[in-house]
């Protein structure tokens, strides 16, 4: 029986807590996913001074630190992520991280993940997917608010970078935190699929769980969904996540439907 791919993505949902981290990978080991994925990034090569804060952030987050400052205290060093691979693999669960620079993803790479995520915002980042493309492991590939062309070319440039198509799974994705049930567009992942016959999956920022099912049962091989300690933290994404008890009964109804088809 096919299973799909469950992510908890942690993200920046530890806010810079190495305790809060390792907490969130034990979660997600007890709610029974697959993976667990943070993001990693040098805040200095991604956000400009002057860069302002959606206004989701500015909700969920201080309202008068600048984007960067956010970024600053939400992001651990580079190093940090050595010890976090190893906490995932003392406890049999699949560790990768987004890279949203190049340094990172050279780090991430000479760590050994087993895959690679492209964040939504650097599907039209042709170095950086080349660069992923050489790898030539599997990709899981966002697509909030690109083009059906520029997702065609984001495929074409890992492909001739060396990765084979069978190793890219494109996530159908709203960059909307969190994105209002009428603008899931959800048979979008089923066109993507026909269109550039490749896996495919959902990048779930809605509230609660029954999207992430349906989008398993319309063919999903993977699915990633925020996943949080408490709604009540402070930090960007906590409001459109998961707390374990959600996340556990996402996973059982995933995993009922996958036995239902």
């Amino acid at each position: 029986m096919h299973q799909t791919f469950i992510i908890a993505e942690v993200g920046v949902n530890h806010n810079g807590d190495l305790v809060k981290a390792n907490q969130l990978i034990d979660a997600a080991v007890d709610v029974g996913a697959d993976a667990v994925k943070f993001q990693t990034a040098i805040p200095e090569l991604v956000v400009t001074k002057s860069a302002q804060k959606a206004n989701y952030q500015q909700m969920t987050s201080g309202p008068n630190e600048s984007q960067l400052d956010m970024i600053r205290k939400i992001h651990f060093p580079l190093e940090v992520y050595a010890s976090l691979k190893e906490s995932c693999d003392q406890k049999g669960i699949t560790f990768f991280s987004s890279a949203f620079d190049m340094v990172s993803l050279a780090y991430l790479e000479e760590l050994g993940q087993s895959y690679h995520k492209v964040p939504s915002g650097e599907i039209t980042n042709l170095p950086y997917l080349r660069e992923i493309g050489h790898f030539e492991k599997p990709v899981f590939l966002s697509t909030g608010m690109a083009t059906m062309d520029e997702i065609g070319a984001a495929i074409n440039v890992l492909e001739q970078a060396g990765l084979k198509r069978s190793n890219i799974t494109v996530f159908h994705c709203n960059t909307e935190y969190p994105t209002p049930m009428v603008d899931v567009n959800l048979r979008a992942m089923q066109t993507i699929a026909t269109t550039f016959d490749v896996g495919v999956g959902y990048s779930d920022h809605t509230e609660g769980i029954e999207v992430a099912i349906a989008a398993v049962a319309l063919g999903a091989c993977a699915i990633e969904k925020h996943l949080t300690l408490s709604h009540d933290l402070l930090g960007p994404d906590h409001k459109t996540s998961l707390e374990p008890v959600q996340f556990r009964k996402m996973v059982a109804a995933i995993r009922n439907t996958e036995q239902a088809l």
